[in-house]
C-alpha cells in the first residue's frame, strides 16, 4: 500500500491510502470496497438465476417417498398424514415446474392444455399429535419460502387484531421480499378451528374473529391478486402495497377441532338403519373416531362450505398411543432426551435415562392427556433442578432413575395443588 499523496486512477481522490500497481496506477480503499460490492452482487444474481433455472427441474424434484422418509426422521407415526402432505408438496413442486416452463416429457405433451389446480390441505388431530411439527419439519427440506401463522390473531378488516393479508406479509418477509419467490411459497395456518363460526343463531354483534375471517380467507385460498402491506400492520389509504398473486401459493391448515368426535358420532349413528347396521356398527373404532372424519363434520363444527371446498384434501392425525409416546422420547433426531444429553455433553457430562424413568414419564403424559407436549413438559420438570446443579458438580456421568423422576414430578404436582388452594 502506498502512503504517497498520489491520485486514485478511478475516482481521482488523494486523501485515502492507495494500492499501487504497475505503470503508476493507483486505487484507493473506497474504490476497492465499491468494486467488491459490485462483484458480490453480480455473483449473487448469477447464483439466483442458476438456482431458479434448476430448482424445479422435474428430474431433481424430491419424490413423495423421499419427502416422507425425511419426515420419518423427526416425526413418529402419523404415516397417513405424512403421505398426504408429501404428495401435496410434490404436486405443488410440479405445478411450479410447469409454470416455470421446464421441458415436459413426451408422454405429458398430450395434456399441455390441461391446467393443474392446487390442492390445499386441512389436517385434523388432537393437541400434541404433531400437526405443527410436521409443518416445521417439512420446511427444513423445502426450496420454496415457508411460513407458519396462527389463525387466532386474525379478525375482519377494521377490527382489533390482524388482517388476513398478514399471512402473506410473513411469507413475503420469509422470501427476503422477493415477489416471485413469495408467489410460489407454502403457508401453514395453525389453529384453523379457532375461527369456526361461533353460533348459528343470529346476533346483533358481528362474528369478526370467526365467520368473518373465513370469508376473508376465501380469496387467498382460491387464488387472486391481494394487496399486502410489505411491513405488516393495518392498511391505510396512503400506504404502498405489494401485489401478490396467490394462485401458486399452497395453503396447509391444521387444527385440533376439540369435540368434533361428537359430530362424527352423531353422523355415524344416523346412518345406522336396518339389519346391516349392527354389522357396520361393530367395525367402528370408537376410540379413534377421527379416522371417519368427513367434510360435513367440519361444516357442523363451524367452517363455512365455501372454505371447506377450497381445502379439498382432508386428513387426520391419530391420537398418540403409549408405544408412540415412548418412541417420541428417544427416537427422533430432535428427541427431548437427546437435547438434554447434548446440553450436558457441552459441560463434559454423560447423561443417561433409565428405561423405567422414561416409562414413568410416558405414563404421566397419558394421565395428563397432553400428547407429545406433555412429554416435554414432564421432562423439563425432571431436568430443571439437575440442569442447575450438574454443571457445577465434579462428575462426568449422571443417571436419571425412576425414583428421581417420581420425586421431581411428585414435588411439582404438590406445588401446583398448593397454589390452587
Amino acid at each position: 500500500m502506498s502512503k504517497r499523496k498520489e491520485s486514485c486512477s478511478f475516482c481521482g481522490r488523494n486523501d485515502l491510502p492507495m494500492f499501487e500497481g504497475k505503470n503508476d496506477a493507483y486505487i484507493c480503499l473506497d474504490c476497492i470496497e465499491h468494486g467488491h460490492s459490485i462483484i458480490a452482487s453480480e455473483n449473487k444474481r448469477i447464483e439466483a438465476t442458476k438456482s431458479s433455472n434448476s430448482e424445479f427441474s422435474l428430474n431433481r424434484l424430491p419424490k413423495p417417498q423421499q419427502i416422507k422418509t425425511f419426515l420419518d426422521q423427526y416425526v413418529i407415526g402419523q404415516d397417513e398424514a405424512k403421505r398426504y402432505l408429501s404428495v401435496a408438496v410434490y404436486n405443488h413442486y410440479k405445478r411450479l415446474a410447469l409454470a416455470q416452463g421446464v421441458d415436459v416429457p413426451k408422454g405429458a405433451e398430450a395434456y399441455k392444455d390441461v391446467e393443474i389446480e392446487k390442492s390445499n390441505i386441512i389436517m385434523v388431530g388432537p393437541t400434541g399429535t404433531g400437526k405443527t411439527l410436521i409443518a416445521r419439519t417439512i420446511a427444513k427440506m423445502l426450496t420454496v419460502p415457508f411460513t407458519i401463522v396462527d389463525a387466532t390473531v386474525l379478525t375482519e378488516a377494521g377490527y382489533v387484531g390482524e388482517d388476513v393479508e398478514s399471512l402473506l406479509t410473513r411469507l413475503y418477509q420469509e422470501a427476503d421480499c422477493d415477489l416471485k419467490k413469495t408467489e410460489r411459497g407454502i403457508v401453514f395456518i395453525d389453529e384453523i378451528d379457532k375461527i369456526a363460526r361461533k353460533s348459528d343463531n343470529p346476533s346483533i354483534t358481528r362474528d369478526v374473529s370467526g365467520e368473518g375471517v373465513q370469508q376473508a380467507l376465501l380469496k387467498l385460498l382460491e387464488g387472486s391478486v391481494v394487496n399486502v402491506p410489505p411491513k405488516g400492520g393495518r392498511k391505510h389509504p396512503e400506504q404502498e402495497f405489494v401485489h401478490i398473486n396467490t394462485q401458486n401459493i399452497l395453503f396447509i391448515c391444521g387444527g385440533a377441532f376439540d369435540g368434533i368426535e361428537r359430530k362424527i358420532a352423531q353422523r355415524l349413528n344416523t346412518q345406522v338403519v336396518g339389519f346391516e347396521a349392527s354389522k357396520k356398527a361393530q367395525v367402528i373404532d370408537k376410540d379413534n373416531l377421527l379416522q371417519y372424519i368427513a367434510p360435513q363434520d367440519l361444516k357442523s363444527y363451524g367452517l363455512i362450505p365455501e372454505i371447506i371446498g377450497r381445502l379439498p384434501i382432508l386428513t387426520y392425525l391419530h391420537p398418540l398411543d403409549r408405544a408412540s409416546l415412548r418412541s417420541i422420547l428417544t427416537e427422533p433426531k430432535n428427541a427431548i432426551t437427546r437435547q438434554y444429553q447434548k446440553l450436558l455433553a457441552l459441560d463434559g457430562v454423560e447423561l443417561i435415562f433409565e428405561e423405567e424413568a422414561l416409562d414413568y414419564i410416558v405414563d404421566k403424559a397419558i394421565e395428563y392427556k397432553l400428547g407429545a407436549r406433555g412429554l416435554r413438559s414432564l421432562t423439563e420438570t425432571v431436568m430443571m433442578d439437575l440442569m442447575y446443579e450438574i454443571p457445577t458438580q465434579r462428575t462426568d456421568r449422571f443417571v436419571v432413575t425412576r425414583k428421581l423422576a417420581e420425586e421431581k414430578i411428585g414435588r411439582a404436582d404438590t406445588t401446583r395443588i398448593q397454589k390452587t388452594i
